[in-house]
């Protein structure tokens, strides 16, 4: 019995043995060709991809950054940095002190987020606006000697970017912030600043680019308007004025120039509207970018609307990503791009609500694969 096993064993094990030459042969006859890439491939379809860094340098984020060649910074300028403490943050040595901390990292400050001397006073017309404008005239030119060209800022005085919850369970427990203006509705109080119309908001706008552009296209540097965040009329009496598309129009009506221009935040211009009436933003896209004003994108979305929305996956809201890629490539978007408020996932502390490192690692996985997607389509 034993005997009969083994034969029948043996002769099983030469017949799989034979097989597997006989298929060794047939591959050996085929010519395989190893598909070449289009020479106009572009890493990142050209763009530049950079993270987001507003609590100085992070190692391991850092680390991750390297690992992952996204060698761009984004983050404000900290005296700290450079040793400087107590030093003007729009000062020459500061600049150039915060540029060599990044240098030192591996990595390039690309964009200004969050600039020093651009406050109250200048967006709510108070004595002293002067001044801080004066100065925002200094950080650009110091900053144009360093090769930094870029400024993202916001018109949003007082209240700044606001949500009621900070860790509301999304796809599979990651925790994303949200923002339901019901929970505000009842407590909100009017600020010092008392009831003030949006009229007087445009005014102080209009102000700061006629004093401030001319200066920028001198320098080289190109000031991008973030949105409203969230996209609501107002807040505690403090209107908000760039809350729509129409609104962002109307600003770059206001002083036409290469260097009056748009944050592009997604996640900002899919939560504008009421519900049912969001904004479309492929057509955003190509409507801005025809005209050469999306100076550095946020990539992120959202479900829901301009009083109730929260944040999503990059994979998981309201917007056809692929298709917002496409038109970034589609109108010639060479600049600065960032993931912008991810989920805190699994192992992540929720200190930093938004900027969870493993939340960062998913969305530049996932952005990486759309432009790659988009550039072989294209090809």
């Amino acid at each position: 019995m034993m005997k009969n096993q083994r034969r029948k064993f043996i002769k099983k094990s030469a017949s799989l043995a034979a097989f597997s030459l006989a298929g060794q042969n047939i591959l050996a006859n085929q010519t395989y060709t190893t598909p070449k890439r289009n020479p106009t491939f572009e890493r990142d379809l050209g763009m530049e991809m950079c993270l987001a860094y507003f609590w100085g340098v992070e190692p391991r984020k850092t680390a991750l950054a390297r690992q992952m060649d996204v060698l761009g910074a984004v983050g404000g300028i900290n005296p700290t940095m450079a040793g400087l403490k107590g030093t003007k943050p729009w000062e020459k040595a500061v600049i150039r002190g915060v540029k060599a901390a990044w240098e030192k990292e591996g990595l390039s400050l690309k964009v200004i987020e969050g600039p020093p001397s651009l406050g109250t006073q200048t967006k709510l017309g108070l004595d002293g606006r002067d001044e801080e404008i004066e100065n925002f005239i200094t950080l650009m030119k110091n900053l144009s000697e360093e090769d930094i060209h870029i400024i993202c800022y916001n018109w949003m005085p007082v209240i700044n970017w606001a949500r009621t919850t900070m860790d509301r369970p999304s796809r599979g427990g990651a925790l994303v912030s949200a923002f339901d203006i019901e929970d505000i509705e009842n407590q909100e109080k009017i600020t010092e600043y008392g009831e003030l119309t949006h009229e007087l908001m445009w005014q102080n706008l209009d102000y700061f680019l006629n004093a401030v552009v001319p200066e920028a296209e001198k320098y080289g540097v190109k000031l991008a308007l973030h949105p409203d965040d969230p996209p609501v009329d107002g807040l505690r009496g403090i209107p908000r004025i760039m809350n729509s598309v129409a609104a962002f129009k109307k600003l770059i009506d206001l002083y036409p120039s290469p260097s009056n221009g748009i944050t592009f935040c997604q996640g900002s211009f899919a939560s504008m509207g009421k519900e049912g009436e969001g904004e479309d933003i492929p057509e955003a896209i190509r409507y801005f970018g025809k005209r050469e004003t999306i100076h550095f994108v946020h990539f992120r979305d959202v479900k829901g609307h301009n009083t109730n929305f929260e944040e999503t996956f990059h994979d998981d809201g309201k917007t056809d990503m692929f298709e917002a890629m496409k038109c970034y490539y589609d109108i010639g978007f060479k600049g600065p791009i960032r993931p912008d408020h991810v989920p805190t996932m699994a192992g992540d502390s929720n200190e930093k609500p938004g900027y969870s490192t493993i939340g960062t690692l998913f969305a530049i996985g996932y952005m990486r694969g759309l432009m790659e997607g988009v550039q072989k389509q294209s090809i």
